[in-house]
């Protein structure tokens, strides 16, 4: 299992001593160089109303030489498949080829009341737009038509860009068959390691098959900290994230691990602890395990972030 690193819309992800601080560029190329220097696959940035993630990822691996950078992840709905593509082949050609794009329907709060958009027929929407957006990554030419999207004659491209791997935050079973048959694998959040082996691996797997793809990737997205004030950091994190108990998709995926919130996923003690939770996930076929790193106290983040990278 590779290990990565998560940021995104605060500082240090899931500091939840300081929200409400937007992360810089600065600090997500000091992190990407940090990470890599440390021996980290991967940097995986969230996409809500800051930063760009795409674009900053396209940076940070422009000033890395090695470690891996993806979205985790950007909205489809706000941008047109075309778009994101062309997005896309851009960063793999600024990173050497080691971009991945991580998309994702986001929620109804996001896409439909503070956007104006519909939220309709999800699955249909992610259907359509991967069948778009999956030939065009792979340099092909597009003439499509479906319901919501009609693309014709269109194809992208980039000198020194290769086909981008794209993965897809999937939860629920339509989901996971299209991100089996169309793409290289899903990415977590708000899933305990019994959902991971007895739902989404198994089914993410099963769709890879039918569609005859290699096994498909699965990246686990867990906050997790380091620390003996196990009580402490347990009640700041399940304030931090709060809003991902009230998330339908999100609230599903607890319910089927029978825990009562965000909290109760993450990963919180001491080193043995932490170790053997990080074999729990390992052992639900996690392929990557996403570290969302909660400075509950001082110090917090780096003495996590070493214990991570020392395994």
């Amino acid at each position: 299992m590779k290990f990565g690193i998560m940021t995104g819309a605060r500082s240090r992800s899931a500091d939840v001593n300081d929200i409400g601080r937007t992360t810089t560029i600065d600090e997500t190329v000091a992190l990407a160089r940090r990470a890599e220097a440390a021996g980290f696959a991967n940097l995986w940035m969230a996409n809500v109303f800051s930063l760009d993630a795409i674009m900053t990822m396209a940076i940070a691996g422009r000033e890395t030489t090695r470690i891996e950078v993806g979205t985790a992840v950007t909205p489809t709905y706000p941008r047109h498949p075309t778009a994101i593509a062309q997005q896309a082949v851009t960063a793999a050609a600024a990173t050497g080829n080691r971009f991945v794009l991580g998309i994702g329907l986001a929620h109804k709060v996001m896409i439909e009341d503070a956007l104006g958009l519909s939220y309709a027929r999800p699955a249909r929407h992610m259907k359509e737009y991967l069948e778009v957006l999956a030939p065009l990554l792979r340099g092909e030419l597009v003439d499509y038509d479906g319901e919501q999207y009609r693309v014709h004659g269109l194809s992208v491209g980039a000198a020194g860009a290769g086909e981008v791997p794209v993965i897809v935050a999937a939860l629920g079973e339509r989901m996971l068959e299209l991100a089996g048959r169309y793409t290289a694998g899903t990415i977590t959040w708000m899933v305990g390691p019994r959902t991971l082996s007895e739902h989404i691996v198994p089914a993410i797997g099963s769709a890879a098959r039918g569609a005859g793809r290699a096994t498909p990737r699965v990246v686990a997205g867990f906050p997790i900290v380091l620390t003996t004030a196990v009580d402490e950091a347990r009640a700041k994190i399940a304030q931090a994230l709060a809003v991902y108990g009230e998330l339908p998709s999100y609230r599903a995926m607890l319910d089927r691990e029978g825990v009562a919130g965000p909290a109760d996923l993450a990963l919180v003690g001491d080193e043995a602890t932490l170790r053997d939770a990080i074999a729990r996930i390992r052992d639900a076929g996690a392929t990557d395990f996403n570290a969302a790193i909660a400075e509950t106290d001082a110090g917090a983040f780096d003495r996590t972030f070493d214990f991570l990278a020392s395994l």
